[in-house]
């Protein structure tokens, strides 16, 4: 049976290379638009079904359902889950043909979401949303699997960014029109929602995914495409578990792992308590804190898609000066958050400025530098170890941040009082450090 279920999600076998130029140049057209719009449009809207707990944490407390902490632990489960998943998913995404593999994520986390709006026994929330994690993590490795077939070598921080964007996609959808939904209809609105946009994905997913181009008869992309850092290698099937464990041997992959997974905690900070944060500190409606982080997220897709086009074009595919970049623009977006005047404006030019630099880093510290200093061939287990860590990272992040803002609530004549202050310190932190360890990557060698 589980023999059965391996081939059915098998990736195909190489065919006979098509000779004509022309329907080559055709068929290569086709599939990389449709192949970017189901991995971009489909991750960005699935995205949705991973987040929507950020955004009813407060009717559900406010409800007695659950406490601050037991909301952490519930949310690690995803990570932790994700996190595992996203290594051993990463590894059988190399294997995998990306329409089966993707489509059926996308249905399952849907079915979780879908069950959830159900729950509220704090062991059953975590078990299922432990599972949902499990499925989540199909995604990105997924995503980069297709996108590397699909485009090569310095296409990829432009594919690259522009696919970074469907991670704010899924915030704003989450944080205005999930937030929306739950203000008028209540908590379970905020799980159904997810659930119904996970089913429609899943089969658009379907429609539009293809397998690797040598399974229909393409030359691969970078010979298609001339674009080759060095001598191409094309490594046979029984060869690419051992390309995949010789990532584990090269110290700047885990360099980048500890990198990523500080970024991590800052970037699931603000997108699992910011809704929070700014609701009690700054005493801002649901609707109107989704709004103002969702200024984050459209903040963000501009800056996933200028570190691609920045890194591509100025710096020839050279991601280190971007990362500082882009990391210098997060920190002053929190400084400014948190420590700022407290005007609508000000807020305002944080989440912008947060949201770009935040972005732009988790497209590069997230996969894009992953994938380009480990074997094209592997990139799915680049992902997915660079994955583990960073959610590990979000995971301990969850609950620490959970535990302190608990420690610092009060009730005083029935209102709830929160000194966050601890958990700033934590989250900034944690980005400082990031800065630092993607800064000694400077003269990390990349590989075909």
């Amino acid at each position: 049976m589980a023999r059965g279920w391996l081939a059915f999600f098998a990736t195909g076998a190489d065919q006979p290379e098509i000779t004509d130029r022309d329907v080559i140049d055709r068929q290569y057209r086709k599939h990389r638009l449709r192949v970017m719009l189901a991995i971009t449009l489909g991750y960005g809207l699935i995205y949705t079904c991973r987040l929507a707990l950020g955004v009813v944490k407060k009717p559900i407390i406010d409800a007695g359902i659950f406490t601050p902490a037991e909301l952490g632990m519930i949310g690690s489960a995803l990570f932790y889950t994700y996190a595992i998943g996203k290594l051993t998913n990463g590894f059988l995404a190399d294997h995998a043909n990306m329409k089966r593999f993707l489509a059926f994520a996308f249905l399952t986390t849907a079915v979780c979401n879908l069950a959830m709006g159900f729950v509220t026994t704090v062991w059953l929330a975590v078990i299922l949303w432990g599972l949902n994690g499990w499925f989540q993590s199909f995604g990105a490795p997924g995503g980069v699997v297709a996108m590397t077939a699909w485009f090569s070598n310095r296409e990829r921080g432009r594919t690259y960014g522009i696919w970074s964007t469907a991670h704010s996609i899924g915030e704003g959808l989450t944080f205005l029109v999930v937030g929306a939904t739950v203000a008028t209809f209540g908590w379970r609105f905020g799980f159904w929602g997810p659930g119904m946009i996970g089913v429609a994905t899943a089969i658009g997913a379907y429609l539009l995914l293809q397998d690797r181009p040598p399974t229909l008869g393409l030359p691969a992309v970078n010979d298609w495409k001339n674009d080759n850092f060095g001598e191409a290698s094309k490594p046979k099937i029984a060869s690419v578990l051992k390309l995949q464990l010789s990532i584990l041997k090269m110290p700047a992959i885990w360099v980048l792992c500890l990198a990523s997974a500080t970024t991590y905690v800052t970037r699931y900070a603000i997108n699992s308590w910011g809704v929070l944060y700014l609701q009690e500190i700054h005493g801002y409606s649901l609707t109107m804190a989704g709004t103002l982080l969702m200024i984050s997220t459209l903040a963000g897709m501009a800056g996933a898609i200028a570190f691609g086009f920045i890194s591509d074009k100025l710096f020839d595919a050279h991601r280190p000066p971007v990362n500082l970049i882009f990391a210098l623009l997060e920190l002053a977006g929190l400084l400014l958050f948190f420590y700022g005047p407290n005007h609508l404006w000000s807020l305002i030019i944080a989440m912008v400025l947060f949201g770009m630099g935040l972005t732009g880093l988790v497209t590069s510290l997230g996969g894009l530098f992953a994938v380009d200093i480990a074997p094209k061939r592997v990139a799915g287990a680049a992902m997915g170890v660079i994955g583990i860590c960073s959610y590990i990272g979000a995971g301990v992040q969850e609950q620490v941040s959970g535990t302190l803002i608990q420690h610092g609530m009060t009730l005083v004549d029935g209102v709830r009082h929160y000194n966050f202050g601890p958990a700033i310190a934590f989250w900034i932190g944690s980005s400082v450090l990031s800065m630092l360890l993607a800064l000694s990557l400077w003269r990390t060698r990349r590989r075909d």
